[in-house]
């Protein structure tokens, strides 16, 4: 059986523009290290056939502690996590890979998409607790997030262009995330990754993209929107309601 993960991020269309930025450094990389994790939940037997051969769901996500994990709400939603049943969860790190179970603990927020905070049942070794942003992001200011292309982390620099004003993307952070000259880097599986600003603190979370996507040939060909446009769009961290302090 060919294995396939569910997609941990939803798909938008958007129109083109024309310019283009350039990326600039923020904090060193290696004070984040441990901060951001590829989560997995692997579905059992009876759950592959309801999802017609899809094997699990991956996503990412941040820790608020060693034993609470922060993502997006549909990660959670498409991983089948509830707040009274144990499931296990495998958590990738850089280094590790622990299984652990877990469970939602809550969800907030008001927008389109929520956040959800996961409670795991022990603590994880390495993780590494990320502070908190408390004042909203500014438009050009830089910024940062994890992807995990071939199941490795990697760090992607960008920046804030607005807030949404209308539609699903109401009161969403939008981001121009890139690598490179590559703006597909933020893809399936970053779904729940920190918005991290150049002090090394959590302003929103990744939830969806923006992209056009067609056919042609019996294959699809993904179109990403053009430079000086938002491609991600993030839920602003203020979405998590009372926050713990910042350092």
């Amino acid at each position: 059986m060919r294995k396939r993960f569910g997609c941990g991020v939803l798909v938008i269309f958007v129109l083109f523009a024309n310019t283009r930025v350039a990326p600039a450094a923020c904090v060193d990389p290696k004070q984040l290290a441990h901060a951001a994790v590829s989560i997995v939940r692997h579905f059992d037997d009876a759950e592959r056939d309801s999802h017609r051969g899809v094997v699990g769901v991956r996503g990412t996500g941040w820790f608020l502690s060693p034993t609470t994990i922060v993502t997006a709400e549909h990660v959670t939603a498409g991983m089948k996590l509830s707040s009274q049943d144990w499931k296990l969860l495998e958590i990738v790190d850089e280094e590790d890979s622990q299984i652990i179970a877990a469970r939602i603990q809550r969800t907030a927020g008001s927008q389109a998409e929520r956040l959800a905070v996961i409670e795991l049942q022990r603590a994880v070794s390495f993780a590494q607790s990320v502070a908190i942003r408390r004042d909203p992001l500014v438009p050009e200011e830089q910024v940062m997030t994890f992807a995990y292309p071939a199941g490795r982390s990697r760090l992607v620099q960008g920046r804030f262009v607005r807030f949404g004003d209308g539609g699903k993307v109401a009161g969403m952070a939008l981001l121009e995330m890139y690598e490179g000259e590559n703006r597909l880097i933020i893809d399936h599986g970053a779904s729940g990754a920190p918005v991290i600003d150049c002090n090394g603190r959590v302003a929103a979370v990744i939830s969806n993209v923006f992209i056009q996507s067609i056919q042609w040939a019996h294959r699809e060909i993904r179109i990403p929107t053009a430079w000086g446009t938002p491609n991600v769009v993030s839920v602003p961290i203020e979405a998590l309601g009372e926050l713990p302090a910042a350092d």
